[in-house]
């Protein structure tokens, strides 16, 4: 068992110093997890410390790749209203690209 941290991780440096296990460290293009080391903190805590300090919703994953702190879970914003709004970002963003062009 070992949780990855992922691209949308922003080197915060929030999560390094929690790990009992010291599993994390600084790479790049963002920090990661040394899978020999994370234990998930399964004994040491009832959740991962990472994930539990993490700012950033989706950056941290267990090993099927599902986030710990899913989308909406930090700001409240659900999954459809966040669709809706991406969904209209795009349009005026493909309108403009159309008005510019014609």
């Amino acid at each position: 068992m070992a949780l990855e941290i992922i691209e949308s991780c922003v080197n915060c440096y929030a999560c390094e110093p929690l790990c009992p296990n010291e599993a994390i460290y600084q790479a790049s293009p963002h920090f990661l997890i040394d899978p020999d080391k994370c234990t998930e903190c399964l004994g040491d805590y009832d959740d991962a410390q990472c994930s539990s300090i993490c700012p950033i919703e989706g950056a941290i994953v267990d090993e099927l790749g599902v986030a710990l702190n899913l989308p909406g879970s930090l700001t409240g914003i659900s999954s459809e209203m966040l669709a809706k709004y991406q969904a209209a970002v795009e349009a005026t963003y493909q309108a403009a690209l159309e008005a510019k062009s014609g």
